[in-house]
């Protein structure tokens, strides 16, 4: 892919290290957070798209986190690229049962429905009580557009998967046609709001994201260089001289396009399969990416991620399980070893059923059945204690309660058979609210430029407010809102809380 970067000249964007980053690094990235996402969603693939045909269990799929197992299980040997589509298949090992139970996508799934299972509030802090209000109902209006509580849900999933979110902020084009616009004027909240819901809040997933960050400062994005596949409304044909001259001219799916896009604080490009089709001036005067990292990682751009650290344990859990499974397959029925009966094997064993021979040594032997194993049941118990520390996740969250939890009428109680979970949470509450309050500035700076609403860096000021996850007293709730009030803490912030929009 050749790169024509005149607009970028006189930012110093290297066309060979674009060259590397859109091809080399873009292939790395994407089969790093791939193997994540794959872990997560755990899709079922189709034995003949897998290239395996039968197996003793007579299942038609397998299963992505398939790719973890063993040879001596799946019978397929895979290297770390190869994934549950590659690998080949071992000498004289045959596929045995495989047990899959995915404990990553319901502790994710948990950790979301915790930080945003309720809408969360926001509350502007602009000193000026009307502008307070139309900023509310502006950026009330702006997520809602996008999806309201779905979309926070995504860009947590996304930020628990991957370990960070990006979200790109898009004016719609009448806001754009604004700026080029000689004629300025006011417009009434009513416009103001339908301008404002046209702005796109996209988020990018981490497998197609390529930030060029400052040599000096990796919180900096002087780049935002993004590489994927594009599925187009049209179908692939298999067009050679071949098959016109077979007539076997037919449609092989649907058609992929190769997609760049480079945007930086004063120009933006598109490339399409290596050719540009489009580039310009970046009117808004600033890069309109937000990142917002799951967990704090200090020195690197990326977060840490709920799944990463669970694939390993996973792995060893589904392996433990097959065992358990291809153990109790061989032993849960019996079997019979029948010596010196002729036609032995052709009979079926059932009551009623009598076998006679001459042979005097003929002798019948059952042996099989079930025999349990202690030590394989605590070692699978413990790797399930295992991620439930290292995902801080545990089944109480899901709703899952065994045997004896203590006195769960008192929520003291509760909050300390939940507080890793809790702990974590509030260290998400704070990196995801950096994020959106980053978001609604961005969105009423795009509008102040564009002179469409007008605001200064005061009335950008933003408070996110996250509803307990908790199930809580509302007596208790009333009267901690009465102490706050008396204490002197704004009415409004407290409505909010108690979740009542003024």
């Amino acid at each position: 892919m050749a790169f024509d970067l005149q607009i970028f000249e006189d930012e110093g964007l290297d066309a060979g290290f674009l060259e590397w980053l859109t091809k080399e690094q873009a292939a790395e990235v994407q089969r790093h957070f791939g193997r994540m996402w794959d872990y997560y969603a755990n899709p079922m693939v189709e034995m003949t798209a897998a290239g395996q045909s039968g197996t003793e269990s007579g299942r038609y799929y397998v299963q992505s986190q398939e790719a973890g197992l063993p040879a001596r299980i799946t019978g397929v040997v895979r290297n770390s690229a190869s994934g549950i589509l590659g690998g080949k298949f071992a000498r004289d090992i045959q596929r045995k049962e495989v047990v899959i139970e995915n404990d990553i996508t319901w502790r994710i799934n948990a950790a979301v429905d915790f930080l945003f299972g309720k809408p969360v509030s926001f509350l502007s802090r602009s000193p000026d009580a009307q502008k307070k209000a139309e900023v509310e109902e502006i950026i009330k209006s702006v997520f809602g557009a996008n999806g309201g509580v779905g979309f926070f849900q995504d860009m947590a999933v996304l930020g628990g998967v991957y370990g960070f979110v990006d979200c790109f902020v898009r004016p719609g084009e009448g806001i754009y046609q604004n700026f080029t616009s000689q004629s300025r004027q006011n417009f009434p909240l009513e416009a103001v709001l339908r301008m404002a819901q046209a702005i796109e809040l996209e988020l990018i997933e981490a497998p197609r994201a390529l930030p060029i960050l400052d040599e000096g400062n990796y919180k900096k994005v002087l780049y935002y260089v993004q590489s994927f596949y594009l599925k187009k409304n049209a179908v692939r044909r298999r067009n050679t001289f071949l098959t016109r001259l077979l007539g076997l001219d037919r449609a092989e799916g649907c058609q992929m396009a190769e997609m760049v896009e480079i945007i930086s604080e004063k120009g933006w490009q598109r490339y399409e399969d290596g050719e540009l089709i489009g580039e310009g001036e970046n009117q808004l005067g600033f890069l309109p990416v937000v990142h917002i990292q799951n967990l704090a990682q200090p020195f690197y751009y990326e977060g840490m991620s709920d799944v990463e650290p669970l694939i390993p344990l996973q792995d060893e859990l589904n392996t433990r399980l097959s065992d358990r499974a291809n153990r109790i397959t061989m032993q849960s029925f019996k079997m019979y070893l029948g010596k010196g009966i002729e036609g032995f094997e052709d009979r079926p064993v059932s009551p009623g059923r009598m076998w006679c021979t001459d042979n005097p040594d003929a002798t019948i032997e059952e042996f099989g059945g079930d025999a349990g194993s202690d030590s394989e049941d605590r070692h699978i118990e413990q790797i399930r204690e295992a991620m439930d520390k290292t995902s801080s996740v545990t089944p109480i969250v899901a709703g899952v309660i065994g045997g004896k939890v203590g006195n769960l009428t008192s929520a003291v109680a509760l909050k300390l058979m939940l507080m890793g979970m809790l702990s974590k949470t509030e260290r998400k509450k704070f990196t995801y609210g950096e994020g959106l309050k980053k978001i609604c500035a961005m969105v009423l700076e795009i509008l102040d430029r564009a002179d469409i609403y007008k605001t200064s860096i005061a009335d950008r000021q933003m408070d996110v407010i996250f509803p307990s996850p908790l199930p809580e007293n509302m007596l208790e709730k009333l009267q901690e809102a009465q102490i706050k009030k008396e204490l002197g803490v704004p009415e409004e912030k407290i409505l909010r809380e108690l979740g009542y929009e003024k």
